[in-house]
């Protein structure tokens, strides 16, 4: 049996070139990456350039309230792939006690209570004054001129928006008047401005005193002084270190300023969280002061001859990599997701995964040695049965006979009063097409397909995030970024400031004794999830996707594709997708669905019914629905670099040169 050969045609080309590539989740971020890239900059002045537009353009998705992880590896050092980490703790008044006293038996899915420290922007900041070149005031005039100025709004932003117009009326005034246009979303295509963060942001750029865009200098700094990640190289000049001082003068502007005062202030005042209920925040000018982003050794397993670096186990990332270590001595045709055989094995090896996930990660002492060995992947692997398990099965990785403690486990059917909402975030993209036809693009303002992402209750809970972006220069400096959280629907718009905080706190439990129990200073665990893949010492790819707990579900099938199938990069991303909802989510409400098993329909109906065969309770979720993924990558041997973008959506976009 041999592995299934990908189909002829592709959605878009896999862009080839040797100047630089970029791919995200929205055209204006792209093409604001890849501007920075033509201008001289490296590939973490583009990212964060584009990052920040990010926020403007996709506020459903994201924001500066949010958070945000990465994975990359610089020019100097390829062989070495390091974490960027943006994700904040909980306040220090979040405690288990204060939630329960308000009658809480869950972290709710939007509202105040439901935010951690803002990380994204100080994380964003960080990786600029440490591997960027360009001034800040460079790197930030793109977004603060499509907030200033305006950009066309996208019709799946106003869909979001309609779904809380409601919420925004009666309980969330300042989010109304934000987003509504006399009481309604504004039109598709219509152009949007914020003004107040456009303040904020040069607010920022005035802290350092950096020079007016137009008088700053963009250009690469001369070669043989800084090496071209921007680390300091022999005879660095001290207008480095000056540029370093701006960056940090404001990141202590975002930390100390205007950003934690106004925050403070705002969220004292009670307001409806999606349980229903009004709450005062937590949140304090203090829980800024004392929050700043860092960087860390990435995890790592190696695969089929690759290196597949992700987060700690402060975050999901290492389930991919118990997944691809089960997985890795198995015959390449039980690693095919297009064979009821392999997708029924794939399936299995990530239930066991998640379920470690549940029992031991947090950001705590989690045994990711034993996790992350031979020996455990083969116990696992042993537990892979010829029908669905239906159990969380967590194993014994303390090797002491016992599982972590898992918290109470609740099924969809039994939350009652949960609302509109339910569902797996997902966006759709095309139209059904006839079997052998070539799909037809749904036009890229249509956010009325079936799954849609976001998936948003008229409360404001959101299952699912996010937005990415993958940049890649000539030079060999690669990141790979998730940024996530701080979006509209998530807690009431801060009218200084123009956004609103975020919700990660929901994926921490108020349950005592679990690996992630709610406790302040401590970072909920994430499911912001960017992969950095490696070979010899150098970085291939970089590939993320938003989706949630999807994440990394939807990027296994990415790297079984590509290294053990040999399919291209865009192959891969426009194949058909599934993932397993058998372990308890990341999103308020919290539920799981035993044995469930998600599927687009393009697996076609004799695996699907092979999958019921075998006891998966299956899900079809159309077509073109499931997964957002886009990756950058690069031939250190000839120096080609390449770049894929999701069709799904008709939003993502890949470019370069």
């Amino acid at each position: 049996m041999t592995y299934t050969a990908p189909p002829a045609f592709t959605t878009r080309p896999d862009l080839r070139g040797t100047f630089g590539m970029t791919a995200s989740t929205h055209w204006l971020a792209t093409a604001t990456a890849q501007s920075v890239l033509e201008r001289g900059g490296n590939a973490f002045d583009a990212a964060v350039a584009g990052a920040f537009v990010l926020h403007v353009v996709e506020p459903h998705l994201n924001g500066p309230g949010g958070d945000m992880t990465a994975v990359f590896a610089t020019a100097d050092e390829p062989g070495r792939p390091v974490v960027l980490m943006g994700q904040g703790p909980a306040p220090a008044g979040a405690t288990v006690e204060h939630y329960r006293a308000e009658g809480l038996d869950l972290v709710p899915g939007s509202g105040a209570l439901a935010a951690a420290v803002p990380g994204a922007v100080d994380a964003w900041l960080l990786l600029l004054r440490d591997h960027g070149t360009w001034e800040l005031a460079d790197v930030l005039a793109y977004a603060i001129g499509y907030a200033r100025d305006g950009h066309p709004i996208t019709a799946r932003v106003t869909e979001t928006i309609g779904a809380v117009a409601a919420l925004f009326a009666e309980h969330w005034p300042t989010s109304a008047d934000r987003w509504l246009v006399d009481g309604a979303p504004p039109a598709p295509g219509e152009m949007v401005v914020n003004e107040a963060y456009a303040r904020v942001l040069d607010g920022l750029v005035a802290a350092g005193g950096a020079l007016p865009a137009a008088e700053a200098s963009p250009a690469p700094r001369t070669p043989g002084t800084d090496g071209p990640d921007g680390t300091d190289g022999p005879g660095s000049s001290r207008a480095e270190a000056a540029r370093r001082a701006r960056v940090d003068a404001a990141r202590t502007e975002w930390a100390e300023g205007l950003v934690a005062t106004s925050i403070d202030a705002f969220v004292r005042t009670p307001h409806r969280h999606s349980t229903g209920g009004d709450h005062a925040g937590v949140m304090r000018a203090s829980d800024l002061a004392a929050f700043r982003a860092s960087t860390e050794e990435a995890t790592a397993v190696e695969f089929r001859g690759h290196v597949v670096a992700k987060t700690g186990a402060w975050g999901q990332g290492p389930a991919l990599l118990q997944v691809l270590a089960m997985l890795d001595p198995l015959p390449d045709e039980l690693l095919d997701p297009s064979t009821v055989e392999g997708a029924h094995t794939i399936v299995e090896a990530l239930k066991l995964a998640m379920a470690d996930r549940e029992a031991w990660y947090g950001d705590r002492d989690v045994p990711l040695g034993r996790l992350l060995s031979a020996e455990y992947a083969a116990e696992r692997r042993a537990l892979i049965g010829r029908t669905a398990s239906h159990e969380l099965r967590p194993g014994d990785a303390g090797g002491a006979g016992g599982a972590g403690r898992l918290p109470t486990l609740r099924t969809d059917d039994e939350v009652a009063g949960r609302g509109a909402g339910v569902g797996e975030p997902t966006v759709g993209s095309f139209s059904a097409a006839a079997p052998g036809a070539v799909p037809t693009a749904v036009p890229a303002d249509d956010a009325r397909q079936p799954g849609a992402e976001p998936d948003v209750a008229p409360t404001g809970e959101t299952r699912g995030d996010t937005c990415h972006i993958d940049v890649v220069d000539r030079w060999g400096n690669v990141v790979s970024a998730t940024p996530s959280g701080g979006w509209l629907q998530s807690s009431p718009t801060i009218p200084e400031l123009g956004f609103c905080l975020g919700s990660r706190l929901q994926m921490s439990w108020l349950e005592e004794g679990t690996a992630s129990t709610l406790e302040p200073g401590r970072r909920p665990r994430t499911t912001l999830t960017p992969t950095l893949v490696l070979r010899d010492g150098q970085p291939l790819v970089a590939l993320g996707s938003p989706g949630g707990d999807q994440q990394d579900q939807w990027q296994l099938l990415y790297l079984l594709r590509t290294i053990v199938g040999g399919w291209t990069p865009q192959q891969a991303i426009d194949a058909p997708a599934l993932h397993t909802t058998s372990f308890p989510g990341s999103f308020w409400p919290r539920t799981w669905t035993p044995g469930g098993v998600v599927v687009e329909d393009r697996l076609g109906d004799e695996l699907i019914a092979g999958l019921e065969a075998r006891g998966h309770v299956v899900t079809r979720s159309g077509d073109w629905s499931l997964g957002r993924l886009s990756s950058v990558t690069r031939d250190p041997e000839t120096g080609v670099l390449g770049a894929a973008a999701n069709p799904r959506g008709a939003q993502a976009y890949a470019a370069g040169r």
